[in-house]
């Protein structure tokens, strides 16, 4: 799924966390005000359970640490997105139609969404409906059927999802701009695969019976359940639904990316309307928490280019160039893309507004952050992360992405910890290291005129 907003979930997760232990109480936060329980089964499955007053509110988040990423086999990309459907045609016990059914009549809301390095089903529930929910969620993940005629029919729904996604120029220059940034590694194809893929999709049945053997084990999925719960009544319940999944989980043979070593520059047109747009991107590192020069350039990202920026204040305030300026500066298991987007006013002012954004971050490569400046930042970080814990689900929505790519809510710590300790030079440092032009790749889409 094309993702074009900031994306803050890297730097607002970055506060002090507990260290989960196996089935014991962890040792009082600093700052997270909720303790939280990690227990591995004998199946490898993980488990992290974070109890919270809630009034009866539970979120429950099953993380497949399978995305686009994994696709590595030619001919064959989208297969993660595709799961996210094919997740809802239910199983014997409990088909599709009955799943539907049973889930509205708890008035739950359940979910999907699939990123680059992982898959995430997830729903909001009340207490009593909890082991009802954990029945059909363990049975789906280790039981799932569907014929072929169901096979083809929702392979044929991707397509179509796929044809309306063309209909935005976001999605032409997001394609556009993997394409041209990668040449080996999986992160070259968008989470909804290359269109020839999918297009053949509806032939690959057994091709997918595969897939889901591969991918969906215990030693590939993590449990998440945050809300109004107590882990020594429920652990048992999950022991009993989950316990009897066989192992089986087989790694993706990822080819990883050779080091850029020249500026990549593209054009896409768009076949219609739009404003132009630009995007200029540099090659980042994979998420560590323990890595300064990541954390650095995180915070790096909002200062250049964020909305407290000088440079958003001058060409969005001030001359009114641009439609939007923002960073997109995620984690990724590998190393990924750190992104700033705009949507330009008039075309004229494209090559203003690119040599805006690289004159910047050649300020950066050559300038200090006033320490008030980063201090600041962190502190609304900081404010921002206290804001989103008042409900499970917006804490579950919150340390998913953070489990998913670290796989333990320990790195919430060693990321605070490390952030804590980044000074101007640092921020500088990350600066010299990511923004070079050996390492970027720009490209611009316009519309049809």
């Amino acid at each position: 799924m094309v993702r074009f907003t900031i994306v803050i979930f890297g730097l607002i997760m970055l506060i002090n966390h507990t260290a989960a232990i196996s089935k014991e109480k962890t040792k009082e936060k600093k700052f997270f005000p909720y303790t939280t329980y990690t227990e591995t089964l004998q199946n490898g499955l993980k488990v992290i359970l974070i109890p919270m007053p809630s009034d009866g509110l539970v979120s429950y988040y099953s993380i497949v640490r399978t995305g686009s990423r994994d696709e590595y086999e030619p001919g064959h990309t989208g297969f993660a997105h595709f799961f996210e459907h094919m997740m809802f045609r239910g199983t014997k016990k409990y088909p599709g139609n009955v799943y539907d059914k049973l889930v509205i009549s708890m008035g739950a809301d359940a979910n999907a969404y699939t990123t680059d390095d992982y898959t995430c089903y997830h729903l909001s529930i009340t207490k009593d409906n909890l082991e009802k929910v954990m029945e059909l969620e363990s049975d789906r993940f280790q039981n799932l059927f569907y014929e072929e005629s169901a096979f083809k029919t929702e392979s044929g729904a991707v397509y179509g999802e796929y044809r309306k996604g063309k209909t935005s120029p976001f999605f032409w220059i997001w394609e556009k701009l993997l394409s041209s940034a990668f040449t080996k590694h999986t992160y070259k194809h968008t989470t909804i695969g290359f269109e020839e893929d999918i297009k053949a999709m509806p032939t690959m049945y057994d091709y997918s019976i595969s897939f889901f053997n591969r991918y969906y084990r215990p030693e590939n999925v993590i449990l998440l359940i945050v809300g109004d719960i107590t882990p020594k009544e429920i652990m048992p319940m999950i022991k009993s639904y989950y316990g009897g999944w066989k192992k089986g989980y087989i790694p993706p043979k990822v080819e990883q990316e050779p080091k850029q070593v020249s500026e990549i520059v593209s054009e896409v047109i768009y076949p219609g309307k739009s404003l132009p747009i630009l995007s200029v991107a540099y090659k980042g590192s994979p998420y560590d928490p323990s890595d300064k020069d990541v954390l650095s350039a995180f915070l790096l990202g909002d200062l250049a280019f964020g909305e407290n920026s000088a440079l958003y204040k001058k060409l969005y305030i001030n001359e009114q160039k641009v439609q939007y300026l923002e960073p997109q500066f995620e984690r990724n298991r590998d190393p990924f893309l750190w992104i700033v987007w705009a949507m330009v006013n008039d075309e004229k002012d494209l090559d203003y507004v690119k040599s805006q954004i690289l004159s910047t971050a050649e300020f950066y490569k050559n300038n200090l952050v006033s320490k008030t400046e980063l201090e600041n930042l962190k502190k609304r970080l900081k404010y921002m992360y206290l804001m989103n814990l008042d409900t499970p689900a917006k804490v579950a929505g919150i340390m998913a992405n953070e489990i998913a790519i670290s796989t333990t809510v320990e790195s919430v710590d060693k990321s605070f910890a490390t952030i804590e300790k980044i000074t101007p030079e640092d921020i500088q440092n990350a600066a010299k290291k990511y923004f070079t032009t050996e390492q970027r790749t720009i490209v611009t889409l316009k519309g049809k005129m």
